[in-house]
């Protein structure tokens, strides 16, 4: 019985292979099309800045709110060279290729720059971007491992930021990874909190030091009640759980002081800094070295 039902199963599989994998391209959507064809496009950009080595990150400062000139950390954003020497931010191209093994390739580069770049600077606290897949993954595994033996003082000064819709696909072992990283001392961060569908339960399980608010509750806030009021439940959410708070995406004064006001932690957004690729720590060292 088990034979022929399987049997079934094939020829359906095999049905749907020939009406949609090979569909000529000409009886494809026109939209369709572009999708695939966008897409292919972003996987070969990607998989040639990972062969040339065209990677690189662009730090943005986290803002203390209570005293909006001191630096908390910086997060450390992935950033790749096209072809033509442009600068392609993560957002452009990460949504493609997060399902597959070249986002894990993208995650080993990013930790593997950051934890470069704070074993060069021992007074950088520095933030870097993984996505819950890439726990399993040996090769970032191993990169972590390795640098923790050769400098203990790295993990005390590295914050992991995991996406909340990354999260929320295996909490149990983002929770038993977390508990294991934070031997080392590293710190977590649960980004774009509010974007995604979360279980407020497994808050009881996680160890999340800080949380990330998404923009779309941040910008405007001076104007919007309704965003002050959600924005007011996630800090007492945060603070039951012992996590401090940031906003990102603060992109003028008044939002940034009725945050500081209700008790924000921390600020990040364009209006205290863009990213850049030439932070004030990389200029210093490279005019030191000219001196």
């Amino acid at each position: 019985m088990w034979s022929g039902r399987k049997q079934e199963c094939i020829a359906v599989a095999n049905q749907l292979k020939r009406r949609f994998v090979d569909t000529p391209v000409a009886l494809q959507s026109p939209l369709n099309h572009a999708v695939n064809q966008r897409d292919r496009s972003v996987l070969q950009m990607v998989r040639d800045a990972v062969r040339h080595k065209q990677t690189l990150l662009a730090y943005q400062p986290v803002m203390l709110a209570q005293n909006p000139d001191r630096v908390a950390f910086h997060e450390g954003l992935m950033r790749l060279l096209d072809e033509t020497g442009r600068i392609i931010p993560a957002a452009d191209f990460m949504p493609v290729i997060e399902d597959n093994e070249l986002g894990r390739d993208i995650d080993v580069l990013a930790l593997r720059m950051g934890l470069m770049t704070l074993q060069q600077n021992p007074d950088l606290r520095l933030s870097i971007n993984m996505s819950a897949r890439s726990i399993g993954y040996r090769a970032w595994n191993d990169t972590m491992r390795r640098f923790m033996k050769r400098d203990a003082t790295l993990g005390e000064r590295l914050i992991l930021e995991i996406t909340e819709s990354s999260a929320m696909q295996v909490p149990e072992i983002v929770a038993d990874f977390m508990a294991e990283m934070q031997e080392f001392g590293v710190c977590f961060a649960l980004d774009d909190f509010g974007a995604g569908q979360t279980a407020i339960r497994y808050f009881r399980d996680f160890f999340f030091d800080l949380l990330k608010i998404d923009g779309q509750f941040v910008r405007g806030i001076a104007q919007d009640a309704d965003n002050r009021a959600l924005m007011g439940a996630m800090l007492s959410i945060a603070k039951h759980f012992d996590m401090l708070v940031v906003a990102e995406s603060v992109e003028n004064p008044q939002d940034a002081a009725v945050l500081a006001d209700m008790g924000v932690d921390c600020l990040q957004g364009y209006y205290f800094s863009a990213p850049t690729t030439r932070p004030a720590w990389l200029r210093s060292a490279r005019r030191q070295a000219a001196g």
